[in-house]
């Protein structure tokens, strides 16, 4: 293989950034691709050279292959390399780079279109013996064989996007009235997120572990296995939280597991980085679930484990190296956990957010890494995957890694677009994580109700801290800190905070020496300012000191809450309407989209509850429902229409 000296990756957000920092370590060049709506992303500002691919769409940019080849050709770069998600597992991808010259850091061709397809992998997986979850895997497609084949495995049921992944193209299935319907979603999912719309059907597991094991091949024949990882906090088929290693691992199951893994990797003559996926079942069986023939999302707690960059080990791989360790060699130290941090509001069932990044500062502390791709001002679109990036923390015991991980998450401040930085928090403390006693319905099964998916309320200490900033912001003293004001003393200034439908009211009355007594509904608080710059106040309240990053924008101030962030209104001097409305005939879009579905046409009578609209955001689907019984007056949409947030979409009288 000839030696590479210029790496194009085709990928954006953190995992771009992640492979450029051991490219250019090992002293490879490198060459961004980007579309227009990340013209000014890190990944783009890191890179040596930077080529745009198109519009902000995928299909016209990060799916565009004439487009990343004619950036190749232009930048002069002789190798790519495809990240994760995208591109990644695209076969026709990795051909076309190759009949271009180029080097596709990756397997084969031929390993890519196998196991890119969970129909016919899991067809080679029987026939190389590893064990497999009873389901079908058939080529006919029609909905006629789809109900026959369900019948005969048995409800509840998984229906999966053959080539998907990401949770995309999949659904649970309890009962057979569920399941046309079910398929439908699935099948429009797989299409517009895979190009592809089979369909497999498998016995679903009731609460099993989600288990992988990282395979890497070389060239030379060579195949080896580097521990496992236990990914099973999970939602929506979406992993939340990854360790390694498995916290209910033993000596003989691990070694069962790599040796079933090395044999679907033989399978294929799988050559660079892979992971093979298993469900764990509580009596110690596991059964495959998928190959992945990409670097993994989670693979930094498999770098933590064994000291190793495996980013270096695929571009050693691609230049022809051999393997750097044997098996034997492999060794595994301490543990390591992961968490991914994703634009998304768990009070809005999870919906995806998008909006500008206010503040951006990521916990410095020792034994966590923070991998990402984020700048202060930087626009959160609805044209990617919501995750913003990955916290990662290694300690000598699982206890010390959970423990480091829970500070970095509640030390990172992200202000501007909500998180599910509380919830992640949650889930790091809950008793049964704490014991490793889980699966993959530990979050359906423990935060279903849970008061972190709920809108946060603002403690007393947090008005009282708003109250004094909005104060500052109405002396337009910004040079100063507040330990330098006067005012008259004993003279209260009324305030109204609002959130939402919320208001509350406080009081400030202000001393001498950045002395404040700020009442609340319940509190009088005594707070003295010792410092106060434009992105954070440290602040002594009742005798205890603290420090918080916060961002104000005219009416609005972004109070970072540890977790988490918090949005209040100065509604002092607002009008307040006195008209509220307990449901709307009004449907509006939650977030920045596209409209992929109208179910209904003007003039139809509608119920409250009834689909109306299908709106594809951030790679997934979201149906909206009317809030009202009645009549559609107006359809204000059509389908392929992109639409921002708060627009209106149609109207119910």
């Amino acid at each position: 293989m000839p030696a590479i000296h210029k790496i194009l990756i085709a990928n954006r957000g953190e995992i771009a950034c992640r492979i450029q920092r051991t490219a250019q370590a090992l002293g490879y060049r490198t060459v961004a691709v980007f579309s227009d709506a990340d013209a000014d992303a890190p990944h783009v500002q890191m890179a040596d050279q930077a080529v745009r691919i198109g519009p902000a769409p995928v299909q016209q940019s990060y799916l565009n292959i004439p487009a990343i080849l004619d950036a190749a050709h232009r930048s002069g770069a002789d190798a790519v390399h495809p990240g994760y998600g995208f591109l990644s597992e695209n076969a026709e991808f990795a051909r076309v780079c190759e009949q271009a010259g180029l080097t596709f850091v990756g397997p084969s061709v031929e390993a890519i279109e196998l196991m890119g397809s969970k129909r016919l992998s899991k067809i080679a997986m029987l026939d190389a013996g590893v064990p497999c979850i009873a389901g079908y895997q058939g080529s006919a497609q029609d909905d006629a064989t789809l109900l026959r084949e369900a019948e005969r495995i048995g409800y509840p049921l998984m229906i999966k996007a053959s080539a998907g992944g990401g949770g995309r193209g999949m659904r649970l299935v309890h009962s057979a009235s569920e399941l046309p319907a079910q398929l439908r979603t699935a099948r429009s999912e797989a299409l517009n997120g895979f190009g592809n719309d089979e369909l497999i059907l498998e016995q679903a597991l009731i609460e099993p572990r989600h288990v992988e094991i990282q395979l890497f091949g070389d060239q030379h024949g060579h195949l080896i296995y580097l521990g496992e990882r236990d990914c099973s906090v999970q939602r929506r088929h979406q992993k939340v939280i990854e360790e390694a290693p498995c916290p209910v691992m033993t000596t003989e199951l691990r070694q069962a597991m790599g040796e079933a893994a090395l044999k679907a990797g033989r399978a294929v003559n799988y050559v660079g980085a892979g992971t093979v996926e298993f469900l764990l079942d509580a009596r110690g069986v596991f059964y495959f679930l998928e190959m992945n023939t990409r670097l993994q999302v989670e693979h930094p707690v498999t770098e933590l484990i064994t000291g190793l960059d495996l980013v270096a080990w695929q571009l050693q791989i691609a230049e022809g190296q051999p393997l750097p360790l044997t098996q034997d060699q492999v060794q595994l130290n301490g543990h390591a956990m992961e968490v991914r941090l994703y634009a998304e509001d768990p009070a809005q069932d999870f919906l995806p957010q998008t909006g500008r990044i206010q503040a951006w500062e990521p916990a410095k502390q020792h034994g966590a890494r923070i991998d990402h791709g984020l700048r202060e001002g930087q626009s959160i679109s609805p044209f990617y995957d919501p995750m913003l990036g990955k916290l990662i923390a290694h300690g000598a015991t699982r206890e010390e890694a959970r423990r480091k991980l829970l500070r970095a998450v509640q030390d990172t401040v992200l202000l501007g677009v909500h998180s599910n930085q509380r919830l992640l928090a949650q889930l790091l403390q809950h008793p049964q994580f704490i014991e490793g006693k889980f699966s993959t319905a530990f979050i359906a099964g423990h935060f279903s109700d849970h008061p972190c998916l709920r809108p946060h309320s603002p403690s007393a200490e947090e008005l009282a801290v708003a109250t004094l900033l909005f104060y500052q912001r109405s002396t337009q003293v910004h040079r100063a800190p507040l330990s330098g004001w006067r005012n008259n003393a004993g003279v209260p200034l009324h305030y109204r905070l609002g959130l939402d439908e919320q208001n509350w009211n406080t009081q400030l009355i202000a001393g001498a020496q950045g002395r404040f007594q700020v009442q609340t509904a319940d509190r009088t608080l005594e707070l003295n300012v010792i410092d106060c710059t434009p992105r954070a106040i440290t602040v002594e309240i009742d005798g205890v000191r603290q420090r918080r990053a916060y961002r104000l924008e005219a009416e609005h101030i972004w109070l970072f809450t540890q977790p988490g962030n918090l949005r209040l209104e100065d509604r002092t001097h607002a009008v307040i309407d006195s008209q509220t409305t307990v449901s709307s005939g009004t449907l509006k879009a939650p977030m920045d989209g596209a409209i992929v579905d109208v179910l209904v046409s003007e003039g139809s009578p509608v119920s409250k509850g009834q689909l109306l609209v299908v709106l594809e955001a951030m790679k997934m689907e979201h149906p909206l429902k009317a809030g009202i019984d009645g009549v559609l007056k107006r359809v204000q949409v059509k389908v392929g229409d992109q639409v921002k947030n708060r627009q209106v979409l149609l109207q119910v009288e």
